[in-house]
């Protein structure tokens, strides 16, 4: 027995220094509020682990209830990707008390970041999911300043957001370096392909105005040079009177606008109401792609479908 005791200790020492590798090398649990930045995130680790989306298909961000499933996956995580409480505001109490080793990134904070304020003025209606960002716009009067938190849309934002996301997966896990930088150029790639294939799709239809349910497309618009001339705004939650349909009847054929955008959520039956003797046809846009597969493909496929949809109602 006492000749077996050294073959014991090494044996525990060498499972103990296995475990101990097992642990420094192991990837960060990452958990991400929304699918197309989780779709982005998942590209990145590639080949190394699969992050999990917060926010699922039957859920909004905006008014997002959140389960004790979700609280245990963020508590659980080492690190937390998000937009911001702008879009999010659900998760703006669980992510600055998470703990303490958990890192929680804001991506409208992604350094050189194209940030966009709301839109104002009668032809755009209020957006009441949009708080005052902490950082002032320069030149703002009042120092502060509403960002637009549908910042995924842009595919320029996109690829910082990529490189932002590879720095801080590569200082959590340096072990994976090399495989977080080769998937990095991959979806780089990947981004830059997909604008260019956007870009010849809208060309024809870049001059037709058009007007949106929900003012979330300002990004695409401006990285498109797209004429959205307005927003309807109805909350899915709360029924039209007669009287708000007739203004926003006026709208439309005040701004000769093509096509009205709906989105998923709302009643089909209310966008024939707003176009009834108009010329306008009715489309539909997602900003978000509930309906698509979560994963690495879900972005591409979201704003691939978006140019389809807009090219499809405003021909």
């Amino acid at each position: 027995m006492i000749k077996g005791k050294p073959f014991l200790t090494h044996w525990l020492c060498l499972l103990a220094l296995g475990l101990f590798s097992t642990l420094i090398n192991a990837e960060p649990k990452t958990v991400v509020s929304i699918k197309p930045i989780h779709s982005l995130v998942a590209g990145l680790m590639r080949n190394l682990a699969e992050p999990e989306l917060l926010i699922d298909s039957n859920q909004s961000p905006h008014n997002l209830s959140l389960r004790p499933s979700n609280a245990r996956a963020l508590n659980e995580a080492d690190l937390i990707v998000w937009i911001g409480a702008g879009l999010e505001p659900s998760l703006s109490r669980l992510v600055d008390h998470h703990k303490r080793d958990t890192e929680a990134i804001s991506l409208m904070d992604t350094p050189g970041l194209t940030r966009l304020p709301i839109r104002a003025g009668n032809e755009w209606e209020p957006h009441r999911h949009m708080p005052p960002h902490p950082e002032g716009e320069a030149g703002s009067a009042s120092g502060r300043q509403s960002w637009d938190s549908h910042i995924w849309l842009s595919p320029d934002n996109a690829q910082l957001i990529v490189q932002h996301l590879t720095q801080t997966l590569i200082r959590l896990d340096p072990a994976h370096s090399d495989q977080y930088r080769q998937n990095r150029q991959t979806l780089l790639n990947r981004l830059q392909a997909l604008d260019t294939d956007l870009t010849a799709m809208i060309a024809s239809v870049r001059e037709t105005p058009y007007i949106v349910f929900h003012d979330a497309y300002h990004y695409f618009e401006r990285h498109y040079r797209l004429n959205a001339v307005g927003s309807v705004s109805i909350s899915p939650e709360r029924l039209s009177g007669a009287r708000h349909i007739h203004e926003l009847r006026h709208k439309i054929l005040s701004l000769d606008a093509r096509c009205v955008f709906t989105e998923p959520q709302f009643e089909p039956k209310l966008a024939h109401t707003l176009v009834e003797g108009t010329q306008a046809r009715i489309g539909q846009l997602d900003p978000l792609g509930n309906d698509l597969p979560s994963g690495a493909e879900a972005y591409f496929m979201l704003m691939q479908r978006l140019a389809k949809n807009l090219v499809e109602c405003l021909n």
